[in-house]
């Protein structure tokens, strides 16, 4: 079952709503409470890409800002986030500081009168990662075949519209001598995280001399994956989408959002 299932209608509406224009946002619950505090365990709320909350409640104000902050850390990192808010002489007692993150859990201090603690489980909800794959190769449609079932967005032509907030891109080309000059220079051109070139690596050394030639910066060409996948002794149009997903999801896993090639 998806978190959504164990949300309200409203909630669940809302977060749906967010994944379909591939909008990051977090779920947030209320995992355990001690002292007096106006929320208990099992209180869910829903935060949007800003860390602020959008549906839901996790009681006063007092947890607010941990819960942005710890939100935007599970955002920016793509794991889930533990934060621990507590009065400041409770932290003392325990050795910690605000700020602080010991065996996974993050603290935060809380200045409320009511002196409560509690402890918050925040889960990132990001846009599937998009994956350009160029090329009318047999290999090109086995990846894009591929793909979607590992929850990438796959696209066939590169746009020149911006990928949302937090959304990986990733390049590969497989065009196997149908336009592989032309389909580089677009890539490379574009804001993507990772660009692979399907073909021999003495294929790609002449092509990047000539994209160097046509003003590409040479550090951008370097950065080519060449030849695109893991070494698996892949032979088959399919065993080569298989190689190159494996690697696509050690990249997907290094980190999230978009950078530069």
């Amino acid at each position: 079952m998806t978190p959504a299932e164990f949300l309200s209608d409203t909630l669940a509406d809302a977060a749906t709503a967010l994944r379909a224009r591939d909008e990051p946002f977090a779920f947030a619950t209320i995992v355990r409470t001690a002292g007096a505090t106006a929320a208990k365990p099992g209180a869910k709320a829903l935060l949007g890409a800003d860390g602020t909350i959008l549906h839901g409640w996790l009681g006063g104000g007092c947890t607010r800002g941990a819960v942005k902050k710890a939100a935007l850390e599970a955002f920016i990192s793509g794991r889930p986030q533990l934060v621990s808010v507590a009065p400041e002489e409770l932290l003392a007692e325990r050795g910690v500081s605000a700020g602080d993150e010991v065996e996974g859990t993050r603290f935060a201090r809380n200045g409320c009168p009511s002196k409560g603690s509690v402890d918050i489980f925040i889960e990132p909800c990001l846009p599937m990662p998009q994956l350009v794959v160029l090329g009318a190769s047999p290999v090109a449609d086995a990846l894009a075949t591929l793909a979607p079932q590992f929850h990438w967005a796959v696209i066939r032509e590169l746009s020149d519209e911006q990928t949302p907030s937090h959304q990986q891109r990733i390049i590969v080309i497989a065009t196997q001598g149908q336009g592989d000059i032309d389909a580089l220079q677009q890539s490379l051109r574009a804001p993507a995280q990772h660009v692979a070139f399907v073909g021999s690596s003495r294929k790609f050394e002449t092509l990047a001399a000539r994209l160097i030639d046509s003003g590409i910066e040479t550090c951008r060409v370097n950065a080519v994956k060449a030849p695109a996948g893991l070494k698996l002794g892949a032979v088959t149009p399919e065993e080569i989408a298989l190689s190159i997903m494996a690697d696509l999801i050690q990249v997907r896993r290094a980190g999230i959002g978009v950078a530069d090639v």
